[in-house]
């Protein structure tokens, strides 16, 4: 009788935590009425080992609209203890997932892309009501994260090591190796993207990691990583930990069991990252800030150059690392080409980014559009000369007209400092050796444009521009298998393509005796 009490108490206790289980994780999903009428499901729990949960702590923060200042929903705010469970499960799955056949997570990934595909419209949607950006540029990003995803499940059987002639008395090759769990810190500029660009390469190489988005945009990695149990992804492979970025950032860096950082931010923060985990020897790899040139030639197709350097500074409202932000006109077609800029720039719709007729929506946050705004006034104030844009769009919304700025000097500080916004500088040269010593004035070394007809000029400036990506003849051209990375304070290592799998791999030597005196 005791027995069958016991029993019927412990089956009661087992359906009330159920139920408040259940209770708990319905309320993670909140339904979201996007600016096109259509309603889903957002989850806005901490996802750790393959569940949305709340923050031990209970707290969360307000995620706002940047395009109507309105709140979209409140996310669950990770603090360092949420940190380190997501650690204990990712570190617990790692040694299940990297001992996969490399076939089974290649076929997870294909998944995920096709799941990323499925729900294009909708994440695209996310991404825009989340980030401000417009819904043209939305659709371009989540297109490309399918694409990544894909390339990144190709490269999961082809890990290759060497065997290496080290004589007839021995036999030694070299394999590579995941490293473990790996703490990833992203943006707010382009947050479904730049979450594929850490997660894909990670996982293809049998990796697990707990990620942290932008506090500020963290709708579509939450929503894209509901996808990750129907790809076939293990619970505890991908863990999302929205939060502070001074206290998440700093547990992630200093975390024990985390054995590699990769930071994509500001240069400053990515010097932070650098000291923290310093302590514990973690690879680092670092995608940080730009003030990339770009460069027009006489002898360049002036009306499509025009169309390229706008692309290369006023897509994305701006808020883009490689944005060519110091525009160089030869200067027998200076005049020429500042005017049709001008031109061409006020035919640029700016506004609601659901508009499908609006080139650029709002920047991702009022501390952001605050920022430009002060270099605009400081630019104006070191001597420089609004040629158009400069001015707020409305009075809700955190929009700004695109900005060109021209009779510059090198020493302002529009043309040293990343603005991160819709303002382009544009001055004159006269030679090939003066233009290249410009382009390389820059602490930076993310990326540069060159616009000219001359193939033999394009390849020795090219050669000669010191940054990481190089595009002639058009602008903010991403490719899934093309590299993507900084020189000097633009970063350390590389996205995309097969570089971006040496940030998650160690290499091991094995060298073995072989015993001869038997054959």
């Amino acid at each position: 009788m005791m027995f069958s009490t016991t029993k019927s108490t412990s089956a009661l206790l087992s359906k009330r935590v159920l139920r408040l289980y259940s209770s708990v994780s319905n309320s993670l999903f909140k339904d979201v009425t996007l600016p096109t009428g259509r309603v889903y499901k957002q989850p806005t729990g901490l996802f750790i080992n393959g569940q949305f949960v709340p923050s031990q702590t209970g707290k969360t923060f307000e995620v706002i609209d940047p395009s109507t200042e309105k709140k979209i929903v409140d996310v669950s705010k990770a603090g360092v203890e949420d940190v380190d469970t997501a650690v204990k499960h990712a570190k617990a799955a790692f040694e299940k997932w990297s001992q996969e056949d490399p076939e089974t997570r290649a076929r997870a990934l294909f998944k995920l892309a096709d799941l990323v595909e499925e729900n294009a419209e909708l994440l695209s949607e996310i991404e825009t009501m989340d980030n401000g950006k417009s819904l043209m540029c939305a659709r371009g990003d989540v297109a490309l994260v399918s694409k990544y995803l894909r390339s990144c499940g190709g490269w999961a059987d082809k890990l290759f090591g060497k065997v290496i002639d080290t004589g007839k008395d021995h036999f030694a090759y070299s394999r590579r190796e995941p490293l473990g769990v790996c703490g990833q810190i992203i943006p707010w500029n382009f947050p479904l993207l730049m979450w594929s660009w850490k997660i894909g390469p990670a996982l293809a190489t049998g990796n697990a990691v707990v990620l942290k988005p932008a506090e500020t945009t963290p709708l579509s990695a939450l929503f894209a990583s509901s996808l990750c149990a129907k790809a076939g992804i293990p619970a505890g492979v991908v863990n999302i930990v929205p939060g502070s970025g001074r206290v998440i950032g700093e547990r992630l860096c200093t975390h024990p069991d985390i054995k590699k950082i990769a930071f994509t931010g500001s240069t400053a923060t990515g010097r932070t990252i650098m000291k923290n985990a310093a302590d514990t020897i973690k690879k680092v790899t670092l995608e940080l800030g730009g003030k990339s040139p770009n460069i027009v030639f006489a002898d360049a197709n002036i009306d499509k150059a025009v169309k390229d350097i706008a692309y290369g500074i006023f897509y994305n409202s701006g808020e883009v690392c490689c944005a060519g932000s110091r525009v160089y006109v030869q200067d027998s077609v200076y005049e020429e080409v500042l005017a049709k800029f001008k031109e061409y720039t006020e035919t640029l719709k700016v506004g609601d980014p659901f508009d499908q007729n609006n080139f650029q929506g709002a920047q991702t946050s009022k501390a952001q559009l605050d920022k430009i705004l002060k270099f605009v006034d400081i630019g104006t104030k070191e001597g420089g000369r609004v040629v158009t844009g400069g001015t707020r769009v409305g009075d809700k919304g955190y929009f700004i007209r695109p900005t060109i700025f021209a009779d510059v000097k090198e020493d302002m500080s529009i043309v040293k400092d990343e603005i991160f916004g819709p303002v382009v500088t544009v001055s004159k040269f006269s030679t090939v050796d003066e233009v290249i010593k410009l382009a390389n004035n820059s602490q930076y070394g993310l990326a540069a444009g060159i616009h000219t007809k001359d193939i033999s000029k394009a390849i020795e400036v090219s050669n000669r521009v010191k940054s990481g990506t190089i595009w002639i003849n058009t602008y903010n051209a991403f490719h899934q298998s093309v590299p993507f990375g900084g020189f000097g304070q633009s970063g350390i290592g590389r996205e995309m393509g097969e570089a971006a799998l040496d940030n998650y791999t160690q290499v091991k030597s094995v060298r073995m005796a072989i015993d001869r005196s038997n054959l």
